[in-house]
C-alpha cells in the first residue's frame, strides 16, 4: 500500500466541506508530504495555511477544523498541530508492521500495487547512428530511457520500448563515399566496424575541415571585426551622468566584451582545427584531393535514398556488423527493447507525410522548400529540403503516424538529451496540428556528461569516447579492487570466474547507477573513482549493502523463504528499528515521484536512504545475537525486506546485484 497515496485520500474527504469543491481539496490533499524531520513526525501536513488565506480564517483555526474531520484513528496517533497550522502525523507501530508483513508475503512485489488506471507508453531511446560505434553520449539516454521502462512496466502500464536507430542518414552516405575513395577491403575482413569507423571519421574530418576554413572561418572573422567595433564604440562614449544610465551603459560594455570572448574562442578553435588538419601530411593531401567532399557525400546519400542499386548494395552490406556490435553493447548493459525500426523502415512514408500536411494546409513551399509554420516560432519547422531530401523532422512524424496507428499509445515519451528541445517542441507542435492532438507528447531531457575540466568528455586527442572502452574500463578497475579486497581477507572468498563475474555487475552498474543517480537536466563529471566508491551514493556501496545483508543469513544459516512462512512477526522495539520499517514501507512513494517527473535519481535517493537507515539498524540491533528469538526472528524479517528492497530497487534502475563482494 502507498502510505502516502492513502494520507492523501483520506484528507481529501476531510477537506471537501472547507474547500468547497472536489479540485480544490484534492489540490489541498497534494500538500501532505514525507516530514524532512522525525521531531515534526512521518508526515506532516501543509494545507491549512493556503486554505486559511482562501477563507480568512487562522490557520490554526482551520488545522483544528480540519483535524476533527479527519478520519486516521487506524492508520496514525492522534495528529499534532503545530506553528502556525501544521498537522504533524505519526504512523501508529501497528499499521506499519502490518503493511510490512503484506511486502513480506507478496514474494514479487513487496507490496507495490498496481496502477488502477494504466495507460499506454511507447518509450524511444538510445536511438544511436549505427555506421559508428557507440560513444559515451548514448549513456544517459540508454540508461535513463530502460530505468523508466521497467518502472512504468512495473506499476502497471502498458510499455513499449522503440530504438529508433539512424541507419538512413548522412553518416552513411559518408561511409559509403569513405568506402569508394578510401576503403580496403583486407581491414575490412579483420574487422568491419573498425574499418567503417575509420572511413567515419576521416571524411567526417575532411568535412569539418572545408567547412571550417570555407565558411566558419570567413564568418567568424566578419563578425569578431563587427563585435571589436562595436566594442570599441561602447568604451569611448561618453559616460552618462545619470547613475541608472551609467549602469545600463556598463552592462552593455560587458555584454559586448563577453560576446567578443566568446567569438575570439570560436575563431581560435577554428583556426587550430584547420591547422591541425593542414600539419597532417596525409590528411593535407587528402583534404587537397577531395575539395568538395561535403556536396558529395550528400549526393552519395541522396543516391542512397533514391535506391542506386551501388549504394545500396553497400548499405545492406555494412549494417549487419555495425547492429551486431550496438547489440552486443546492448548485452552488457542489460537492455533490449520491443522494436528497433530505424530511420530506414519508414522511407517510403515520407512522401506522404509530406503530401498530407501540405493538403492539410500546414505545410507550404517556401523558397523551394517545404515548411510547416507554427505560431510563436520565429523559424518554421521544415519537412522537406529544395532539393527534394527528406529530413529528421518528415521522419520522426512517419514515426508518430506509424505509432499511433499500430499501437495506440495514450503518451509517447522521447529521452533524448537537451539540445533536440527546440526540435521537439516543434514537432509536437505540428504533430496536434496533424490531427494527434489527445496523446501525451514528453521531451525527457538531460544534460551533457562532462570531463574534468568541465567540457563535454572526450579522449585526450578531443575523440567521443567509445562506450564500449568506458565499460571494459569500469570493468577492469572494479576487478582489481575486488581482488585487493578479496585477498586482503584471511581466506579469500570468490573464485577467480566469481571475481570476473562481480567485477562486471560492479563495473558496469557503477557507469549506470553513477548517471542514473544525477538529476537528469543536469551535466554531470564523469569519474571512476567517484563511481566505483565504497561509501556515499554508489552502485558499488549499493551493491556492496546488498551483499552484507545477503550474508547475515549465511552466516546465521537461515532460509529467509522460510522464516517468512513461519509465523514470525516484526516488533519495533528500538528507534532505529522503526526508521528502517518507515523506509521499506515508502517504497512504492518513490516509485510514484520518479514517474511523476520521470526522474530515477529520485529513485537512487530512495535506494541510499534505505540502505542509509540500514546500517544505523546493524550498528545499533544486534540480529544474530539478539536477546530473544522473537526478537531475533523480527530483526532478520527486516533484513530480509531490506535485501528485497535493494534488489527490486537496483532491478528498476537496470542495475544487477551480488550476493558476496
Amino acid at each position: 500500500m502507498n502510505t502516502l497515496a492513502e494520507l492523501r485520500q483520506r484528507f481529501s474527504t476531510a477537506l471537501l466541506d472547507l474547500a468547497g469543491d472536489a479540485a480544490t481539496a484534492a489540490e489541498l490533499a497534494a500538500l501532505v508530504l514525507p516530514s524532512q524531520d522525525p521531531k515534526f513526525g512521518d508526515y506532516q501536513a501543509n494545507c491549512a495555511m493556503p486554505l486559511g488565506k482562501r477563507l480568512g480564517k487562522p490557520p490554526r483555526e482551520v488545522a483544528a477544523a480540519l483535524v476533527e474531520r479527519l478520519d486516521l484513528a487506524d492508520l496514525c496517533e492522534p495528529p499534532q498541530i503545530a506553528g502556525p497550522g501544521f498537522i504533524n502525523l505519526t504512523l501508529r507501530d501497528d499499521w506499519i508492521v502490518a503493511r510490512l508483513q503484506a511486502a513480506l508475503a507478496d514474494v514479487d512485489r513487496l507490496g507495490v500495487q498496481r496502477v488502477a488506471a494504466p495507460r499506454t507508453f511507447v518509450l524511444d531511446y538510445s536511438s544511436p547512428n549505427v555506421a559508428k560505434p557507440m560513444h559515451v553520449g548514448h549513456i544517459r539516454s540508454t540508461v535513463i530511457g530502460d530505468a523508466l521502462y521497467r518502472m512504468l512496466r512495473f506499476v502497471g502500464h502498458k510499455t513499449i520500448s522503440d530504438n529508433h536507430i539512424g541507419d538512413w542518414g548522412t553518416q552513411f552516405g559518408m561511409i559509403i563515399y569513405g568506402w569508394k575513395h578510401f576503403g580496403d577491403e583486407a581491414a575490412f575482413a579483420r574487422g568491419p566496424v573498425a574499418e567503417l569507423s575509420r572511413l567515419y571519421r576521416l571524411v567526417n574530418t575532411l568535412v569539418e575541415y572545408h567547412e571550417a576554413k570555407n565558411e566558419q572561418l570567413p564568418a567568424l572573422r566578419l563578425r569578431l571585426s563587427d563585435q571589436e567595433s562595436r566594442a570599441a564604440q561602447l568604451e569611448l562614449a561618453p559616460t552618462p551622468a545619470d547613475p541608472a544610465d551609467k549602469k545600463r551603459a556598463a552592462k552593455r560594455i560587458q555584454e559586448a566584451l563577453a560576446d567578443l570572448a566568446k567569438t575570439r574562442d570560436e575563431l581560435a578553435d577554428a583556426e587550430a582545427k584547420v591547422a591541425r588538419i593542414e600539419a597532417d601530411e596525409p590528411l593535407r593531401k587528402h583534404a587537397a584531393a577531395h575539395p568538395n567532399i561535403g556536396a558529395a557525400v550528400l549526393a552519395e546519400t541522396a543516391a542512397l535514398h533514391a535506391g542506386d542499386a551501388e549504394n545500396r548494395a553497400l548499405w545492406q552490406r555494412f549494417l549487419p556488423p555495425c547492429l551486431a556490435e550496438i547489440d552486443e553493447t546492448y548485452r552488457r548493459l542489460d537492455v533490449s527493447f520491443d522494436h528497433t525500426l530505424g530511420e530506414s523502415f519508414y522511407e517510403e512514408a515520407l512522401p506522404q507525410v509530406v503530401r498530407d500536411l501540405a493538403a492539410r494546409g500546414l505545410a507550404r513551399e517556401s523558397h523551394g522548400a517545404q515548411c510547416v509554420f507554427l505560431e510563436g516560432h520565429d523559424a518554421p519547422f521544415l519537412i522537406q529540403k529544395q532539393d527534394g531530401a527528406f529530413l529528421y523532422a518528415t521522419t520522426d512524424l512517419a514515426t508518430i503516424r506509424y505509432r499511433m496507428d499500430q499501437w495506440r499509445p495514450d503518451a509517447i515519451l522521447y529521452v533524448v538529451d537537451h539540445r533536440q528541445s527546440l526540435h521537439f517542441t516543434q514537432l509536437f507542435a505540428t504533430a496536434r496540428l496533424w490531427g494527434y492532438e489527445h496523446v501525451e507528447f514528453q521531451h525527457i531531457s538531460f544534460g551533457t556528461v562532462l570531463g574534468d575540466d568541465g567540457k563535454p568528455f572526450k579522449t585526450r586527442s578531443g575523440a567521443s569516447v567509445g562506450l564500449a572502452s568506458l565499460l571494459d574500463e569500469a570493468v577492469d578497475r572494479a576487478h582489481a579492487i575486488v581482488c585487493q579486497n578479496d585477498d586482503a581477507r584471511p581466506e579469500p572468498l570468490l573464485s577467480a570466474e566469481e571475481r570476473r563475474t562481480v567485477a562486471e555487475r560492479v563495473g558496469i552498474g557503477a557507469i549506470k547507477y553513477a548517471d542514473l543517480a544525477h538529476n537528469r537536466t543536469s551535466d554531470y563529471k564523469f569519474s571512476y573513482d567517484k563511481m566505483l566508491a565504497m561509501q556515499g551514493n554508489t552502485a558499488a556501496y549499493m551493491q556492496y549493502s546488498y551483499a552484507r545483508v545477503s550474508s547475515i543469513f549465511d552466516k546465521g544459516s537461515v532460509d529467509a523463504a522460510a522464516l517468512r512462512l513461519s509465523g514470525a512477526e516484526i516488533t519495533l522495539t528500538h528507534p532505529a528499528e522503526r526508521a528502517l520499517a518507515l523506509a521499506l514501507l515508502q517504497f512504492s512513494e518513490a516509485l510514484d515521484r520518479v514517474l511523476a517527473d520521470y526522474r530515477p535519481n529520485l529513485l537512487t535517493d530512495y535506494l541510499y536512504d534505505v540502505a542509509s537507515r540500514y546500517a544505523a539498524f546493524f550498528e545499533s540491533c544486534p540480529v544474530l545475537r539478539a536477546d530473544t528469538q522473537q526478537q531475533r526472528e523480527s530483526r532478520l524479517l527486516l533484513c530480509d525486506l531490506t535485501a528485497r528492497t535493494l534488489r527490486l530497487g537496483l532491478n528498476l534502475l537496470g542495475i544487477a546485484v551480488v550476493d558476496r563482494m
